[in-house]
């Protein structure tokens, strides 16, 4: 079969409309709201802060303690179950490695860094909306970081290589493929790579040539909020 035409429209290599703010929540040391289509992620960042229980601390640098949470009616399709599951447990798992390879954790000894990502509305990228929220919220906080992380899915619907998917698209009844992706945009180091469903090798490599642009596009509103918040405190002055 041949994918004619996107469900909503947008070209192959087309991403959905994104909104980025930083500064959002006032008693977080950081925070950040990452929108990208109708998928809404919001991130708080509390600490450095002393670690406890004492001995769970390293002498040498923080942990990094990462929790994803989707609000029970934020999903498109049933009613999300209020609490930890096995699949927040995952993704708070991967956003936290998505992460760590561009913080310096050494500077805060002793300590640990909490990250929090809530969904009030879902549409497929739930967890690289949450990637992308972190990484501004981090950024905000004044955590020492190499660069931001960017994060978006690609994948394969029936003959298509296809950026971006949406709710609609995965339930396609198609042959479909979505391959969340997280990237430092500054190296090109691709921190996440997960996928749900099949693809041939060559499909793949073609597919994280391709995501390529789009992540780049992703980190300039990441970086163009976090630039827009520090210009109107420095206007304030």
């Amino acid at each position: 079969m041949s994918y004619k035409k996107r469900v909503d429209g947008r070209d192959f290599h087309e991403l959905r409309k994104i909104e980025a703010k930083v500064g959002i929540i006032p008693n977080a040391r950081g925070s950040a709201y990452f929108k990208i289509g109708k998928t809404e992620a919001y991130s708080s960042v509390y600490g450095p802060r002393e670690l406890y229980p004492s001995f769970l601390q390293d002498p040498t640098k923080a942990m990094l303690r990462c929790n994803y949470n989707m609000m029970p009616f934020s999903g498109s399709g049933d009613r999300v179950r209020p609490g930890p599951s096995r699949r927040s447990k995952e993704i708070s798992m991967v956003t936290e490695k998505a992460l760590l390879p561009v913080l310096d954790l050494d500077s805060y000894p002793n300590t640990v860094v909490d990250v929090f990502v809530e969904l009030s509305q879902t549409d497929a990228g739930s967890r690289c909306a949450g990637i992308c929220a972190a990484s501004m919220a981090l950024a905000d906080a004044g955590i020492v970081m190499t660069d931001l992380i960017s994060a978006v899915s690609v994948g394969k619907v029936d003959d298509k290589i296809v950026v971006d998917l949406d709710y609609e698209e995965e339930a396609l009844d198609a042959e479909v493929s979505d391959i969340p992706v997280a990237m430092i945009p500054s190296t090109g180091e691709i921190t996440l790579l997960q996928m749900d469903g099949i693809i041939d090798k060559k499909t793949l490599l073609n597919a994280l040539k391709i995501i390529k642009e789009p992540l780049l596009k992703i980190n300039e509103i990441q970086k163009k909020a976090l630039k827009k918040k520090f210009e109107i405190q420095g206007a304030k002055k």
